[in-house]
């Protein structure tokens, strides 16, 4: 008995080695748990649904795969992906999460979320979040031709690379009191988040006892997941 977590693929074409990679997990380790969850970022970018991109139908029919094998999977949205919609969704057989969902884990309650609203010392990308989260925005966007998204993302993406490069890391990090305050606010001692690539399990206390938040690297160099048993919440890093 498992439950899997991985977060911040960022697939794109342009890095086939990490899509291929990403498929033979599905392939193997995927196949032997209760459930996948996916905390955001699958995708480098995501400018909507009707992307003819071959590579989104390439993760969809895989994720399908493993779902009509019998292994759920359930996906959460993250700062680079959050317009995948019903869709993808229905295409690739995952069920769509608010972004914060508390789980019962073999008796563990377990809170999930992508980590972006975590980092709330960053408040530069705090406003701009709000902002593409606005519902009539995202309709706008989606309503525009598919080059005219693509050109839009693309800046977008420079844009944020360009800023990230004169923020300190700890900016970039997420705040201690946030992590305390979500935790309180759903009443449980275990956190598993994404965003900041920056893997490790922390201790910390929350509702007055003790408790630990579990950070998912991204894929980079390597795989990275948390491994959730009756017995253990594992952070593991493997070959792709």
């Amino acid at each position: 008995m498992a439950t899997l977590f991985i977060a911040d693929l960022h697939l794109q074409t342009e890095e086939p080695a990490i899509t291929a990679g990403f498929l033979r997990f599905l392939q193997g380790e995927a196949r032997k748990a209760d459930a996948l969850y996916i905390l955001g970022d699958l995708f480098e970018a995501w400018i909507g649904d009707d992307d003819p991109n071959p590579l989104h139908r390439d993760v969809a029919a895989a994720i399908h795969s493993l779902v009509k094998a019998g292994v759920p999977c359930y996906f959460l949205h993250g700062n680079r992906d959050f317009l995948i919609g019903k869709r993808f969704a229905r295409e690739s057989g995952m069920t769509l999460l608010p972004e914060e969902k508390v789980l019962d884990l073999y008796g563990r309650q377990v809170l999930i979320m992508h980590g972006d609203t975590l980092c709330t010392d960053d408040t530069g990308y705090l406003a701009f979040r709000a902002k593409v989260h606005t519902p009539w925005i995202q309709t706008l966007f989606l309503a525009l031709p598919l080059f005219i998204r693509k050109r839009i993302a693309a800046k977008m993406r420079a844009d944020s690379k360009a800023a990230n490069s004169s923020k300190s890391m700890t900016i970039m990090d997420v705040n201690p009191q946030a992590v305390v305050n979500v935790m309180e606010k759903h009443a449980v001692q275990w956190l598993i988040h994404g965003h900041t690539h920056r893997p490790d399990v922390h201790a910390l206390s929350a509702n007055g006892m003790p408790a630990h938040r579990v950070v998912l690297g991204a894929w980079h160099r390597e795989g990275s997941m948390v491994k959730v048993t009756p017995d253990a919440v594992e952070l593991i890093a493997f070959p792709f």
